[in-house]
């Protein structure tokens, strides 16, 4: 069996966008609530029973959401322009460095809007 441990996470974040449509708002600083989730698997240890130990997945997830909460995101380093894609992108590449084998799938939602994006391996 394999199994998928997923933790969820909230950042509130500004940004600007280049695009085609929508220009005038995009271009002004706007902000949006985001949800994210990390998802890892694989099969649990025998001795400790866990696929990866939750108290460090949060510990991970915490350091990473503080590069990102309350920040204006043209600014991040290694973000690029703040779509849905790129912060998939650029949260998948941090989780990846501590669970490079066990990381599954990362998603980010603006919930409001109803929009997503989910990268997988």
């Amino acid at each position: 069996m394999k199994y998928e441990l997923s933790q969820t996470f909230f950042f509130e974040a500004a940004h600007t966008l280049r695009r085609q449509v929508e220009v005038e708002p995009s271009l002004r600083i706007h902000g949006h609530t985001y949800v994210a989730e990390v998802c890892v698997g694989g099969t649990p240890d025998p001795v400790s029973g866990m696929v990866v130990d939750l108290a460090l997945l949060r510990r991970s997830i915490a350091a990473l959401r503080e590069t990102l909460d309350h920040r204006f995101l043209d600014h991040v380093e290694g973000l690029g322009p703040a779509t849905l894609e790129n912060l998939s992108t650029y949260i998948w590449h941090a989780m990846a460095r501590e669970y490079p084998t066990q990381l599954q799938w990362v998603e980010v939602r603006r919930e409001v809007s109803g929009d997503r994006c989910r990268i997988q391996r």
